[in-house]
């Protein structure tokens, strides 16, 4: 049976122009029930409707309040320091081959990663920051919170399947999940564009405990309960390393890589890691940087 999130469910996007579409409650709450999930079909029935379309505005706020307190589970897990350890050495590669720093994170919702890793200019201040996002109100919302923090990156709407942000590096979080099976091979394929040349995507990991390990963490540390019911199912949803490997050597000029953990690595530990698309010349010269970390980049070929 279909595993569904509501977040994917209460907003919807025309691909060509953008535009938002209404989202019926009746066939939301349905598609809910039939998938076997009567608790997420109960909370789609508590968002305010204007007849029986879902209020716009009601789903923009809940979506933000979601989004916010992922935004501290990120934070908690480290997310832009885990980046930051790969993107350093494949920005300085990038730049030896006297190509431009920009650095594109695809589906950024509030552009947490973005914002974080803008603050801290661990990058470096060379390094142009944008976030890219279906969603406008999680577009606007991020680049509201950006102007108030006076930090150097920009937020943008985009499709994720046809991105018209030129990039040296792409990245998303948590969002390979959200993507089925059959669409993701497309995802990496539009990443492997002229300019670009290196992905890195982190997403959870489909392991026996990832379930167990979401519903304990969402439980803890989020209070609405969209959030506590897809950060569950995010976890159902993760894709293997099989599916991982194969999509990913869509993008037929990278090299391909996936974090494989050891036996000796706590398990909570690796519930996010990366797939990363290197282009070959880059790859000698940052694996050679990232040391003994490098160990644990298995590659997917």
């Amino acid at each position: 049976m279909a595993v569904l999130e509501i977040s994917d469910l209460v907003a919807e996007w025309d691909p060509t122009t953008g535009e938002r579409r209404p989202v019926l409650r009746s066939e939301a709450v349905a598609a809910l029930r039939e998938a076997g999930d009567e608790r997420a079909a109960r909370i789609v029935e508590r968002i305010p409707v204007l007849g029986d379309v879902l209020d716009p505005a009601a789903v923009d706020r809940l979506l933000i309040r979601v989004h916010t307190e992922l935004q501290r589970l990120n934070e908690e897990v480290r997310m832009a320091q885990r980046f930051a350890e790969l993107l350093v050495p494949i920005l300085a590669a990038v730049r030896a081959a006297g190509i431009r720093p920009r650095v594109v994170d695809v589906g950024c919702g509030l552009g947490f990663l973005v914002r974080s890793l803008a603050s801290s200019g661990v990058l470096g201040r060379d390094v142009e920051l944008v976030g890219v996002d279906f969603n406008r109100a999680l577009v606007a919302e991020a680049n509201r919170l950006a102007q108030a923090e006076q930090l150097p990156c920009t937020f943008v709407c985009g499709d994720a399947f046809a991105l018209t942000e030129d990039a040296a590096v792409y990245l998303s979080c948590g969002v390979l999940h959200h993507i089925p099976a059959g669409a993701l091979p497309e995802f990496f394929r539009a990443q492997d564009r002229a300019g670009a040349q290196a992905f890195v995507h982190y997403d959870i990991a489909a392991t026996r405990l990832a379930p167990f390990g979401a519903w304990l963490f969402h439980r803890a540390r989020m209070r609405e309960p969209l959030g506590r019911h897809d950060g569950v199912a995010s976890a159902r949803r993760a894709h293997s390393d099989a599916v991982l490997r194969s999509a990913a050597a869509r993008a037929a000029g990278m090299e391909i890589f996936l974090f494989e953990a050891t036996r000796y690595l706590n398990p909570l530990c690796a519930a996010m890691r990366p797939v990363v698309g290197l282009r070959p010349h880059l790859t000698g010269e940052v694996l050679r940087a990232l040391g003994r970390r490098a160990g644990a980049l298995a590659p997917a070929g």
